[in-house]
């Protein structure tokens, strides 16, 4: 058996701090090509958290992203962060795919790589937020998924893990005890790996890039791979392969406006009631 193998899937989204992301008018989707990305949020949780576990646990790291060749500096970041591979799915076949089209990308991509024995990735995105690629992921791959966890922890079958558990039914192999969030507050999991597990912003704190994770990254090299390169035809990736329509994007509608009422305290009152009543507030 090899080392450990942890497979964190990112995204590159537009940066929340330059406005609202711009769409196509004709595909209706994000511009991303047009736009300066920075990797989602909940998957720099994700791979804090695979770089936490190989600390404890020992392995390897892979990021994997699907995007176009701006991404490129999201994986780049990534190395720069401490994990040890970085792949990004690139090729005009996967432009436009929705959610069920994008699991299936990323699946093929996370086979190309040969065996895994954990796939970490956020909840849900910051450009889409549907929540949905973690689940559509797992069954593509056929693996057991938790959403939202907060809480993970590896343990092999074979030594003592949490007192709760009652290993006379765990065997050997590795296990993961998993808090995930709920509707009603938490649940706890005992998963056997491989699994995939979607992360909540609880998890943890992101560390940020530092100087010496930059001088370590240097020399390792962000691998691209199309569509010819993991095995996708054209039907199942990409918009040929999506079975959802964005049919038509529009903004939220214009929020409340404020008035200031300025001058003499009473002449203000005075001021606001009149307006109140005239709207039929007050009467």
């Amino acid at each position: 058996m090899g080392p450990f193998k942890i497979v964190v899937c990112v995204k590159a989204v537009p940066d929340p701090k330059k406005g609202s992301p711009s769409f196509d008018p004709v595909t209706k989707t994000v511009r991303r090509a047009a736009q300066d990305l920075v990797m989602n949020l909940l998957d720099r949780h994700a791979v804090e958290e695979a770089l936490r576990i190989r600390g404890g646990f020992g392995g390897k790291v892979t990021v994997v992203s699907m995007g176009p060749p701006e991404a490129m500096p999201v994986l780049k970041e990534s190395l720069a962060l401490g994990v040890d591979r970085a792949v990004l799915l690139s090729d005009r076949a996967f432009a436009g795919a929705d959610t069920l089209a994008t699991s299936k990308t990323l699946a093929l991509g996370i086979r190309k790589l040969g065996q895994f024995d954990l796939v970490l990735a956020g909840s849900e995105s910051s450009d889409g937020a549907t929540g949905q690629v973690g689940p559509q992921l797992a069954e593509i791959l056929g693996i057991p998924f938790v959403p939202k966890a907060v809480k993970i922890e590896l343990y092999n079958g074979a030594k003592p893990g949490p007192s709760s558990i009652d290993h006379t039914e765990c065997g050997e192999g590795v296990f993961a005890m998993v808090t995930g969030e709920v509707e009603c507050g938490l649940r706890e999991y005992r998963v056997r790996l491989p699994a995939l597990f979607t992360v909540s912003r609880k998890i943890n704190e992101p560390k940020g890039v530092t100087m010496m994770g930059i001088l370590g990254s240097r020399g390792k090299e962000v691998e691209v791979l199309g569509a010819a390169d993991i095995g996708a035809s054209p039907g199942e990736v990409g918009a040929k392969g999506s079975p959802t329509l964005i049919r038509a994007v529009e903004g939220p509608p214009p929020g409340r406006q404020g008035e200031i009422i300025s001058g003499d305290p009473d002449e203000a009152v005075r001021a606001l009631v009149e307006k109140l009543r005239a709207k039929g507030v007050l009467v």
